[in-house]
């Protein structure tokens, strides 16, 4: 069996995925589809992704789609370690959590709307980087809130070990310190993502550290 992960080293969709697969200790290959060079609008990405986004996994010659749906694919076909806890109430919890990054914060400082903020809109560079800064800023304070709030017996998210919320976290506080936003303003977050950090699976997960960096 082959598994390949189709992404960009900085898109925050490819990397929850590297994470996943790490945590599950699945091997995996990579091939670069270049965001910043327009590689996702080409006819070839487009027979592959119609809507032009990164990531897609391909699993022995089939092809899936958007990261949550991924995720739960990942989780369902190596369930050890499980993403989500056992009970009920707290896998509604956690899901709750990873909903608001990849629902409420993420698409709004996806590329293709930042470049319509700053283009389209004509917000140019310093709009742009105010409407990601806003948006990132507002989500990431309420999941502060709630995670404060909530009862919790690790350092993760997830616990004693990192799951579905940690693997959201982590990508979005990366993308929020290179928008320039301070981490110490979510102390409970960043002490989840420095334990995250601490992880081989989460290394080997950074961008820094993909084959197509810096591309």
């Amino acid at each position: 069996m082959t598994t390949t992960l189709f992404g960009y080293w900085r898109s925050s969709a490819a990397y929850r995925l590297r994470i996943a697969l790490n945590l599950k200790g699945v091997a995996y290959d990579q091939v670069a589809v270049n965001l910043k060079e327009g590689e996702q609008s080409g006819a070839d990405w487009l027979a592959i992704q119609p809507q032009g986004l990164v990531p897609v996994l391909e699993h022995d010659g089939e092809r899936l789609l958007q990261s949550p749906a991924i995720l739960e694919w990942i989780d369902e076909t190596w369930p050890e370690p499980g993403f989500l806890p056992r009970d009920p109430v707290e896998r509604c919890r956690v899901r709750g959590w990873a909903s608001i990054i990849g629902c409420d914060i993420h698409p709004l400082q996806n590329l293709r709307v930042l470049k319509t903020v700053a283009g389209d809109l004509g917000q140019g560079p310093d709009g742009m980087k105010a409407w990601a800064q806003r948006w990132m800023r507002s989500g990431l304070d309420a999941l502060e809130t709630l995670v404060e709030a909530a009862p919790r017996t690790g350092a993760f998210l997830g616990g004693q070990a990192p799951g579905l919320a940690d693997i959201y976290l982590v990508p979005q506080l990366y993308n929020a310190r290179r928008w320039g936003l301070d981490a110490t303003a979510w102390p409970a977050l960043e002490a989840a993502d420095a334990a995250c950090q601490a992880l081989p699976a989460f290394q080997d997960a950074l961008p820094e550290n993909q084959p197509d960096a810096d591309a």
